[in-house]
């Protein structure tokens, strides 16, 4: 497709509702009109007696639709304002030409409940409920969601101080990858062999953090372990990898421990007891779905069973808060089967439910091997994440987190349920960027926060196991970076209170 950008700078806005209404189309933006194509978007914009006069249209196949608008050039905050009022100008012709109405609207962030946030502070909560409806034209539904999870995520973030820290640990391999996946993880087949090595650096690069933090004087407040799939590794080598956590860092002040299981086929009873008796308090099982059929069209090698075993053989070692993730919207999916494996999981009592709307970026498997449509199947995913909100509520699960990434299904969410009390501490304070992560291993990214200010730094780590090994100094010395960057954060702290 084409989208012609005809004197405005709203090419991020315009292209991202592209995006939503037509993923799988690469869209072309050009600076002049007089193009032809088959789906062709013209977005125009002309300042003219005081005024911005803006001119949207879509041609889509033989069919044809237009709309126009002025947006006076005095406005509080012209240029977000105007951006906006493009978009919904953009937005109301692709409903009328698809008949698909997204529920989120022309929200395309990814932090929904941030923005949120930020809008109760400056208007109150019910006005910013309005902002959402009316102007953003998020639905009621994704609305009221919203507003719940805000509410929920209220006390996690309260809890959080200046000198706070999280840190997290990348195992960035699986026995096998899985057709939607976009992670860096490397299945053991091709990589396996690195194992050994790849733990003993990372224990040694969680040393040096712990320096780190201690010369910063950061609190630790929450550990994650997660990749990849953690428990790919023997229990011998997780022993070492958390026993090296307890002995140096300060765990008196750490809220929970979470090793990210994952795969029901890693589980096994020498790596529970290993995790049990080191302290971990919080382990997922992530089944996605326990439908068989759809398991092997995405490239689980486990079976139903194997994740019923799994949490079985995880509560007869006293794990008593386990996550299982699920998803909506896999290929070979109904709604159906999806709303059994839902009853199947809540019938097991999990301490959380995190639900993921299926998000195929382009360098997933299963979007290299064939072009997908959303728009069809956004309406049945739509209905899955229903089913979630309508059971999960009933069983007294409540929405404690919540984020968006790009080309979902449906341009639909991701969200963590859980038990009052069992919510995961980690999950909110990554995705509100509320304090700092302090992140080992390959592929990780620490987020260096400024303790008084919405403002943070990222420090990368080398994105692959073999990078990671053989440019290991290197990236310890990126790591150093941490201690400069919190003293000019401390010092323009100092500067502005004078």
């Amino acid at each position: 497709m084409i989208l012609v950008i005809d004197g405005h700078s709203y090419l991020y806005e315009m292209e991202s509702l592209c995006d939503i209404f037509f993923p799988y189309e690469k869209v072309t933006a050009v600076y002049e009109n007089g193009h032809e194509d088959s789906l062709l978007v013209y977005t125009g914009y002309k300042e003219e007696n005081g005024a911005a006069h803006l001119h949207v249209s879509v041609k889509m196949e033989d069919r044809f639709e237009e709309k126009q608008g002025t947006f006076s050039l005095g406005e509080p905050d012209f240029e977000r304002q105007c951006g906006l009022a493009m978009a919904v100008l953009l937005y109301d012709i692709l409903v009328e030409l698809t008949g698909y109405r997204p529920k989120w609207g022309v929200l395309i962030g990814v932090r929904p409940i941030k923005l949120l946030r930020k809008l109760t502070a400056e208007m109150g909560q019910s006005k910013a409920a309005e902002y959402f409806l009316n102007s953003l034209h998020v639905s009621q539904e994704k609305t009221a969601l919203s507003v719940r999870t805000m509410q929920h995520e209220q006390p996690i973030l309260a809890a959080s101080k200046p000198e706070s820290f999280s840190l997290y640990i990348s195992i960035p391999f699986c026995p096998t990858r899985c057709a939607y996946c976009s992670f860096v993880a490397q299945s053991t087949e091709k990589t396996g062999k690195l194992i050994p090595q790849y733990v003993d650096l990372l224990c040694k690069e969680l040393e040096y953090t712990a320096e780190v933090a201690k010369e910063c004087n950061l609190r630790l407040e929450t550990v994650y372990m997660g990749g990849g799939t953690p428990t790919t590794l023997n229990a011998q080598q997780l022993e070492q990898i958390i026993d090296t956590v307890n002995m140096n860092y300060d765990m008196s002040t750490c809220r929970e421990f979470t090793v990210e299981a994952g795969r029901p086929d890693t589980i096994t009873a020498d790596k529970l007891q290993a995790m049990k008796e080191r302290g971990i308090t919080r382990i997922s099982i992530n089944p996605q779905t326990l439908n068989d059929e759809v398991l092997k069209l995405i490239g689980r090698d486990h079976t139903t069973q194997q994740t019923l075993d799994a949490f079985h053989l995880a509560r007869a070692y006293g794990f008593d808060n386990i996550n299982m993730d699920l998803i909506v919207g896999l290929a070979g999916d109904s709604v159906e089967s999806f709303r059994n494996t839902l009853d199947g999981v809540v019938a097991l009592h999990p301490e959380s439910i995190t639900v993921h709307t299926l998000a195929l970026k382009r360098s997933s498997n299963i979007n290299k091997n064939g072009k997908i449509h959303f728009i069809n199947d956004g309406e049945g995913a739509g209905q899955m994440l229903d089913y979630v909100d309508t059971v999960l509520t009933k069983q007294n699960y409540i929405p404690y987190y919540l984020y968006r990434q790009s080309r979902m299904v449906g341009n639909l969410e991701n969200t963590g349920w859980a038990k009052p009390g069992y919510e995961n501490y980690y999950n909110v304070y990554i995705m509100d960027e509320s304090h700092t992560i302090l992140a080992c291993g390959a592929g990780a990214v620490s987020k260096i926060k400024h303790p008084y200010k919405d403002e943070l730094q990222r420090i990368f780590n080398f994105k692959f196991p073999y990078e990671y090994i053989d440019r290991y100094q290197e990236m310890l010395d990126r790591k150093e970076k941490v201690k400069s960057i919190y003293k000019q954060f401390l010092l323009s702290s100092a500067q502005s209170s004078n």
